[in-house]
């Protein structure tokens, strides 16, 4: 604030000092600045205050019911980057200069892309929500910034906002739109010191790290804010590149409930959650695991839980990876979230023309008709009573629990000790009844054998009413 209020100043010296007149316009311009200054700071203070102590408005507590209930989501990462077939960290893995990456644009235009297809196929797959890359860690935005001509409208021959298409295509067919936007930048000279992830790409050493966080980020995310309609939430990441720096989370954190308060702010900096965060993110990891080695371990138990990861071994659009999981192994991830009690983020990228890979589109599809038979024993539902292993996971909704078997070699299968009585068992697979025995030390089921191609045997227990 102090910052801004010196070059106010002097904007204000060069125009109005000079003559007697002029120095008094100044000095009553200067007065009325400072207390303009003031309210601003008074203010900012109190937000920043507030989201220390946050807590969540009527509309973000619902938001965040809705978010659990929904339980699979598509990512999209997709940016300019995708013209070189290369992943999204091509800038800096080929350790480009600014200027040979300010060439990519020009190369950039999706002629092919359709809003509406993107969005029927997450529906088709059984996805409720999608993420956006709204501009990855290169900085270049996709959407229509006013903040910089460093994006999508300005600087390629598309010269449209696909973003605005997006909102405007999931507003019609009833998806949630959230907007990843990277709080690191490899192109702005003054993301400044640097980061982690620094190179030498020819920008200054030199910068104003609060003009790039107020001004820059904050002057992007209120364009996103307030330019596309409701929008399910920022989708934040790239502090983990800073990791020990002043992000002014609580300023960023308020301007984002303060003009939508149900936005959820989903922060992917691999740590324990913050004053003001909605949700709880793992990157390539179910939530606690951390098998990608930079995950914290620490699980919250009050918000909601996301795990992220990929179709094939890529985020951005890699044309050198066939690396594509299948159908199997995306409903066993699936399955493996929900009984973390997790949603599950499953990323595409599109490649540069606009068009989604066939290979992503069958294998959505799968899941999304496997989901059209099992989805009752996912969406709405919150981790079961028994701890998930390698045998599978359980998933719980009202008085019915969902046990979901991934491996069994044996016509009985027993799970640990459940605390109400089970008054009904049946298969979700042709709702045929299932024996079952139940005891103090434990539930045993009778099931057949595995078939060659199911991927998840789901017995339905039914629980008598608590009283």
């Amino acid at each position: 604030m102090i910052l801004r209020f010196d070059l106010a100043m002097m904007r204000f010296s060069r125009h109005f000092v000079g003559t007697a007149a002029g120095t008094r316009r100044f000095a009553a311009k200067r007065c009325a600045l400072a207390v303009a200054f003031l309210i601003v700071v008074i203010f900012a203070g109190r937000n920043a205050r507030a989201q220390a102590n946050y807590q969540p408005s009527p509309e973000n507590l619902k938001a965040r019911q809705e978010f659990q209930d929904a339980k699979f989501g598509m990512f999209i990462h997709w940016g300019v980057y995708s013209v070189l077939g290369s992943g999204e960290w091509v800038f800096h893995d080929r350790a480009l200069t600014v200027d040979e990456y300010n060439r990519l644009p020009l190369f950039f235009d999706p002629s092919n892309f359709d809003a509406k297809t993107w969005v029927a196929l997450a529906k088709a797959a059984g996805m409720k929500y999608i993420t956006i890359t709204s501009r990855h860690h290169d900085g270049f935005a996709m959407f229509d910034s006013k903040v910089s001509d460093w994006n999508i409208v300005q600087r390629t021959p598309y010269k449209k906002d696909p973003l605005k298409i997006l909102a405007e295509e999931c507003h019609r067919q009833g998806i949630k739109l959230f907007f990843y936007y990277s709080q690191l930048d490899w192109h702005n000279p003054d993301y400044y010191p640097r980061g982690a992830t620094s190179w030498d790409n020819g920008r200054p050493n030199r910068g104003d790290w609060n003009l790039y966080l107020d001004d820059y980020m904050d002057g992007q995310l209120r364009e996103l804010l307030t330019n596309y309609g409701p929008i399910g939430g920022i989708w934040f990441d790239g502090m983990w590149d800073k990791p020990d720096a002043d992000w002014h989370l609580a300023e960023t954190y308020a301007l984002i409930h303060g003009l939508q308060p149900a936005a959820l702010i989903i922060p992917n900096h691999h740590q324990s959650p913050k004053p003001g965060e909605d949700v709880q993110t793992f990157e390539r990891d179910l939530p606690g695991q951390n098998t990608a080695g930079f995950n914290t371990t620490s699980v919250s138990n009050q918000l909601p839980l996301e795990s992220s990861d990929t179709l094939n071994g890529s985020w951005g659009f890699n044309i050198a990876d066939n690396k594509y999981k299948s159908p199997a192994e995306l409903e066993r991830r699936l399955v493996q979230a929900a009984g973390n009690n997790s949603n599950l983020l499953l990323n595409i990228g599109p490649m540069p023309n606009g068009e989604i890979q066939p290979e992503f589109v069958t294998r959505l599809q799968a899941v999304g008709e496997w989901l059209s038979h099992y989805g009752d024993s996912i969406y709405g539902t919150r981790g079961g009573p028994i701890a998930p292993g390698e045998w599978g996971v359980t998933t719980q909704k009202d008085n019915k629990i969902y046990v979901h078997i991934l491996s069994w070699h044996a016509p009985l299968f027993a799970i640990p000790p459940i605390a109400n009585k089970v008054v009904e068992a049946h298969s979700m697979l042709d709702a045929s009844p299932v024996e079952f025995t139940q005891k103090s030390d434990g539930v045993v089921l009778k099931v057949a054998l595995a078939k060659s191609d199911e991927v998840d045997r789901v017995v339905v227990l039914t629980l008598a009413a608590s009283h």
